[in-house]
């Protein structure tokens, strides 16, 4: 079959492609960059890039003419708190008159449960999106999902976030509210099973696990599977906006995923029944076998998507390839240069930092930095790595984006997306048997300049430390 992937860089279509190549399928992925998308790791000439922005009517020309299925992946949650609804709309009504044009027969949306009627804005934008993709002249199966537990997903970081760094938790009353979370290769296999089966044509259906837990269960079951003893008090006063807060604070959420996310968990998130089961025929895992099953994913070091792969600032959605080219007039630069006596060695250094590895050299600077960061509003550097040793394009690096990741040049470039007044770039090459190491700042305005001499004195010692532990080993 030939099958159109939207939201490819995103953390469900990461984890579906694989499954729909190993299967035979054609499949054209559908990404706003080019450069934010690794072909290496597939190894198939059954797989087809292709950039699409859905806000931009004309990009959807490249969308190919003959298609079999279509699967929509789309969603801004975690962009913006206030207008996600209507870039949501925009983005399904662009998607639904360019599919009209083709030979599609059948899209697959992938939604939430909204089977309450005092929905959440994430949820009444899907349930706005659904009907808009309705409208169609393909057949349109829905899939409707409550928390999704992987290796990766936002649910599964955040309660592990929790369980991991607090043993007395003292909780919204949102903890209370009941769900029904679903396995990640459960929900792979619904949207493979489903394809081109008619008898799913024109419908929806709630998909869920075989149990179901309050968001509490879900932390104390966690931490059982981790054998962590921990303590839940649920209290009656804690507010929308201090519950966006507390997550955002003690988690590697953004705050405007935080606000999204605590609206949502006030609703049961409930299937009412699973026919697709019955007529897929899926075993169902339980909530502690896929967290039991995420860890060994992660232990074996293959974990190929994270939410954090599309959390990313404004400046982002222009692309990589316009963040790429470093600029040189109007910025200020901090460059320094050390002989490389083992290149390889050097290399690794370079592919393992940040994360648990840290940054080689105050250590605790960086992590006051990452604590300044959430307290204005930043991404802090909680987000971490999604491996020990491997960097791409698109990956998310504490509180930097990488623009490039390349052994062969052996270049790495890193673009900051902490709170900034101005633009940063961080970038590690070898040249000539030396290791060059240059932080770039292009201001804004006079409070970026301010800023960039506040900071230079920590410079002078973060920067040469760092570049020595990585050049020397020291």
């Amino acid at each position: 079959m030939k099958i159109l992937l939207t939201g490819a860089t995103g953390y469900i279509a990461k984890k579906l492609l694989p499954a729909l190549l190993s299967d035979g399928h054609e499949v054209y992925c559908c990404v706003r960059d080019k450069k934010r998308f690794d072909t290496t790791r597939y190894h198939s000439e059954l797989l087809h890039v292709i950039e699409v922005d859905f806000l931009n009517k004309s990009s959807l020309s490249a969308i190919p003419e003959q298609l079999d299925v279509a699967y929509y992946l789309i969603h801004s949650m975690s962009s913006s708190i206030g207008n996600f609804e209507t870039l949501e709309k925009e983005s399904a009504v662009n998607f639904m008159e360019r599919l009209n044009e083709t030979s599609v027969r059948q899209v697959v949306y992938l939604s939430g449960i909204t089977n309450n009627e005092d929905l959440s804005k994430h949820l009444l934008s899907r349930k706005s999106v659904e009907e808009v993709l309705g409208k169609g002249s393909y057949q349109l199966t829905t899939l409707k999902a409550g928390i999704i537990v992987g290796s990766g997903s936002a649910s599964f970081e955040i309660i592990r976030d929790l369980v991991e760094k607090l043993p007395v938790m003292v909780a919204p009353r949102w903890l209370d509210t009941r769900s029904q979370p679903i396995a990640i290769r459960n929900v792979v296999e619904y949207l493979k099973g489903v394809l081109l089966r008619e008898e799913t044509f024109g419908k929806s259906f709630e998909i869920g696990g075989p149990e179901i837990l309050t968001y509490k269960q879900l932390l104390l079951q966690f931490a059982e599977v981790r054998k962590l003893k921990r303590w839940v008090f649920v209290v009656p006063v804690m507010t929308p906006k201090l519950s966006s807060y507390w997550l955002y604070f003690i988690t590697s959420t953004s705050y405007k995923l935080a606000v999204n996310l605590v609206n949502s968990m006030k609703i049961e998130v409930i299937c009412k029944e699973d026919h697709l089961q019955q007529i897929l025929q899926l075993k169902l895992i339980s909530y502690k076998e896929a967290v039991m099953m995420a860890f060994d994913i992660i232990e074996q070091q293959a974990v190929i998507s994270s939410w954090t792969d599309a959390m990313s600032s404004r400046v982002m959605e222009q692309g990589i390839a316009k963040l790429i080219h470093v600029p040189v007039f109007g910025c200020y630069k901090d460059h320094r240069v050390a002989k490389v006596t083992n290149e390889a060695d050097v290399i690794r250094k370079i592919w393992s930092i940040g994360g648990k590895t840290g940054w080689y050299y105050g250590n605790w600077l960086w992590r006051v930095r990452g604590f300044l960061d959430k307290i204005v509003g930043g991404v802090g550097l909680r987000r971490g790595r999604k491996s020990p040793t491997e960097l791409f394009a698109g990956d998310s690096l504490d509180f930097w984006r990488v623009l490039l990741a390349d052994k062969q040049q052996k270049r790495l470039l890193l673009y900051a997306e902490m709170k900034l007044p101005g633009e940063a770039w961080l970038e590690f090459a070898i040249k000539d048997g030396q290791l060059h190491q240059t932080a770039t700042f292009r201001p804004l305005g006079l409070w970026g300049r301010l800023y960039w001499y506040s900071v230079l004195p920590f410079h002078s010692f973060i920067f040469q430390g760092m570049i020595d532990r990585i050049s020397y080993g020291g």
